[in-house]
């Protein structure tokens, strides 16, 4: 899945959509510091109120909510996994009988919160429901509904959600005319901050793929790796955030810890082009070929020995292959900062060779070139000849 695919099942997400239909919603409440489920119920989604309906919409959209390979991964399963979530869902998937995907969905609970104790009280709500992606665009002078042809997607969805402990107030009854102590009894479940959640099976420009799920994070480049593992039986994953920490060591290690910034420039420059360029179904990658050949372009001229040495030295594989959309930051962006003592900076990639760092009367200084004049506070900066 891609970031198309995601923002296209969350846009159906909301209320009287004829494209998205909700059969069954499944809650399942454990008690903290448990590994035991305290209570169940499901029921038809059409049956809640509107109200919670809303809530629960909105819920879902978080779940889908953030940057792939941060938030949101796509994760293979793997073969012959032992209780295996792959079959569990896809039984789901295919049951025809709600008690059948209720037993599937216990099974599934089952593994998430066996040996996992939490501080609080938690829900795990699943869904299953059906995403309607028509073939074509509307034609507005067609006689042909653009509803008349769609791909049909069965999904199940799930959130997990953490309580709120009760509140407690004073209050002031205007009655009897008394202060009163007043406690809510029933924990809140936190429905604008989901835990973690995912949907199975992953859907690929309107193509069902129950060989991936899409797994959410709680917090960005955060996952939880035993639920990846132990829960869902997903392969190992590379965070955004690692996958451009060990980029960066790689350059380090091949050319050293020091870069002009025309240098990053260029190299951000050239990684973009791949990204953007790139037809292929799956996202470009660049192997330590690529890297090698995006220095030589950056003007840096490096041994393709040294790059290979690099890659089998850090990441242990000399096979391995840099997604290419998590090293480029936010091109187009003030994605880049420069920080000092003095000031902090925020660039575009695309303006770092803009920048220097120049010596300036026995001080080392950032340079910046600008096509107008700049200005602090509503005034216009005075123009100085350099070293003068």
């Amino acid at each position: 899945m891609d970031k198309k695919d995601i923002a296209g099942i969350r846009r159906q997400l909301k209320m009287d959509n004829d494209l998205l239909k909700i059969s069954n919603i499944f809650n399942v409440y454990i008690m903290k510091e448990s590994t035991e489920i305290y209570h169940h119920q499901m029921q038809p989604f059409a049956l809640l109120d509107r109200d919670q309906q809303e809530l629960f919409m909105n819920n879902f959209k978080k779940v889908l909510t953030g940057q792939l390979d941060e938030k949101l991964f796509e994760l293979k399963f793997k073969r012959d996994a032992e209780n295996s979530s792959q079959l569990i869902l896809h039984k789901g998937l295919l049951s025809t009988g709600e008690e059948d995907w209720k037993e599937q969905m216990l099974l599934m609970t089952q593994k998430m919160i066996e040996d996992q104790p939490h501080e609080r009280d938690i829900v795990i709500t699943f869904i299953r429901a059906e995403y309607l992606k028509p073939t074509k665009k509307r034609n507005e002078e067609a006689e042909e509904s653009e509803r008349d042809a769609v791909y049909s997607n069965p999904f199940i969805l799930c959130s997990i959600n953490k309580t709120e402990e009760p509140k407690k107030e004073i209050q002031f009854d205007y009655i009897e005319k008394e202060f009163k102590y007043k406690i809510e009894a029933d924990p809140v479940i936190d429905l604008k901050n989901p835990l973690s959640g995912f949907l199975f099976p992953a859907i690929t420009d309107g193509a069902s793929d129950v060989n991936h799920i899409l797994y959410a994070a709680g917090k960005a480049n955060e996952p939880d790796y035993r639920f990846i593992e132990d829960v869902l039986n997903g392969e190992d994953i590379m965070t955004a955030q690692e996958d451009k920490a060990l980029f960066e060591e790689v350059i380090r290690d091949v050319i050293g810890d020091q870069l002009n910034p025309a240098t990053l420039a260029n190299m951000y420059g050239e990684i973009n082009r791949v990204v953007e360029e790139s037809e292929e179904d799956s996202p470009p990658t660049l192997d330590y070929k690529d890297v090698e050949r995006v220095l030589n372009q950056s003007g840096e001229q490096v041994n393709s020995e040294k790059v290979k040495t690099a890659f089998q030295r850090i990441t242990d594989e000399e096979d391995y292959e840099i997604k290419a959309s998590n090293i480029v930051p936010k091109y187009k962006s003030k994605s880049i900062k420069i920080n000092t003592k003095i000031a902090n900076i925020s660039i575009s990639p695309q303006d770092l060779e803009y920048v220097r760092q120049v010596n300036y009367k026995g001080k080392r200084c950032i340079m910046i070139e600008v096509e107008e004049d700049a200005e602090i506070d509503g005034f216009k900066m005075l123009p100085e000849a350099f070293g003068e």
